[in-house]
């Protein structure tokens, strides 16, 4: 039987077996105790999903389980790739409830306020901690659906107060399918959102490395439905931001969209808005929703090592040292990390902070889809006297 410090809660534990049956096991004997009520996962899309979605079940057969498939995952020891990553959470110290979205298309707030509302009262009846200053929603979403934006402002408003974040599930740069799972199984064009209510301290937070330069790029055509921009400036796109960034045309890929991302300022703040790829046309696609008339603002980044231990040790004085935290960090920062062989250095700063979590083809906070930040939560640990 596990044993841990129940102060904290929640157990992690990865396995890097590619058999599905065995990686399921190995996770099993790790995060197998008698109070377990809720397992997080993310896994690795090159696995036999139906597999280990049976697997899951079988060895966790009374435990409530719900999970993504990944652009790489966050595991105890660091970034890895071709692994699966899991969380396990004490039900003395967690009420936990979780909710299939499998229409994104028609996902209104006639939709979304019984969802929440079901969801919150569920929690509520587990009498664990008061449910609107101990709560937050986890979501994890399709993430090549692009109906992000729209599934998440419904949320918001329905969520009022109570905090979000979240990832959308990769598939291992693929671009071609990606999964989130709930009930028992895998899901396409769907989204799970997990509804916790927790006696342990938290903070949901969201940081990125990018800052704002002069240029700006105005969308002067595009196709919404798409995220894809067909002109910059009445010109077309690929060509605009190509000279802009300052390679030839058939040099764009995924590595120079990481190193110069464009971003749209609301307020005060820029938010991200990553390029997907160049399409034959000479048009781009992007990760985020893009329509006419939108101004995209050249971005830079800052020192990415610098900026993610500022945000650690910022948690860690206001919170105390993390018990664990739950990241959802894109893809194209753990891109930019590899470009610059500076990998091994995050893995450490991540792993002296306990986070677990995966990277993404996008962000979500606060009812915001963004991308090329680092987004989750962190948890403290409870107080001994408090049990």
């Amino acid at each position: 039987m596990t044993t841990y410090p129940v102060e904290q809660g929640i157990l992690t534990a990865a396995s890097q077996h590619a058999d599905a049956s065995q990686a399921a096991a190995e996770l099993a004997q790790a995060l197998r105790h008698e109070n377990l009520g809720f397992a997080l996962f993310f896994c690795s899309a090159e696995y036999d999903l139906a597999a280990l979605a049976n697997a899951l079940e079988e060895q966790l057969p009374a435990t409530l389980l719900s999970g993504c498939t990944t652009a790489g995952e966050i595991t105890p020891l660091g970034y890895d790739r071709g692994s699966i990553v899991a969380m396990g959470f004490d039900r003395r110290l967690f009420a936990i409830e979780t909710a299939l979205i499998d229409d994104l298309e028609h996902f209104e707030l006639s939709n979304a306020q019984p969802l929440v509302d079901t969801l919150l009262g569920r929690c509520r009846r587990q009498a664990i901690a008061p449910i609107n200053e101990h709560s937050f929603a986890l979501t994890l979403l399709d993430g090549l659906s692009s109906r992000e934006e729209q599934v998440l402002a419904t949320l918001d408003a329905a969520l009022g107060r109570i905090p979000s974040f979240g990832g959308s599930a990769g598939d291992d740069n693929h671009l071609s399918h990606t999964h989130v799972y709930n009930a028992g199984r895998f899901h396409t064009r769907a989204a799970v959102v997990v509804m916790i209510n927790t006696q342990l301290p938290f903070e949901v937070f969201s940081t990125h490395h990018l800052n704002p330069l002069t240029y700006k790029l105005v969308v002067t055509e595009a196709h919404r439905e798409q995220r894809r921009v067909i002109e910059f400036n009445g010109l077309p796109a690929a060509q605009v931001y190509a000279d802009l960034v300052g390679v030839a045309l058939e040099q764009l890929c995924a590595a120079v969209f990481a190193r110069h991302p464009l971003a749209v300022r609301i307020g005060e703040q820029h938010y991200v808005r990553s390029i997907q790829r160049v399409n034959s046309d000479h048009s781009l696609s992007f990760y985020c929703a893009v329509e006419n008339g939108i101004v995209l603002t050249a971005m830079q980044p800052a020192p990415l090592l610098n900026n993610l231990k500022t945000m650690l040790d910022g948690v860690n004085a206001r919170l105390g040292e993390p018990s664990v935290i739950i990241g959802c960090d894109c893809f194209l920062r753990r891109m930019e990390l590899e470009a610059l062989e500076q990998v091994n250095q995050a893995s450490q700063l991540l792993r002296q902070a306990n986070v677990v979590g995966f990277n993404t083809y996008g962000e979500q906070h606060h009812g915001m889809h963004v991308n090329q930040t680092f987004t989750g939560v962190a948890f403290g640990s409870l107080p001994v006297n408090d049990l």
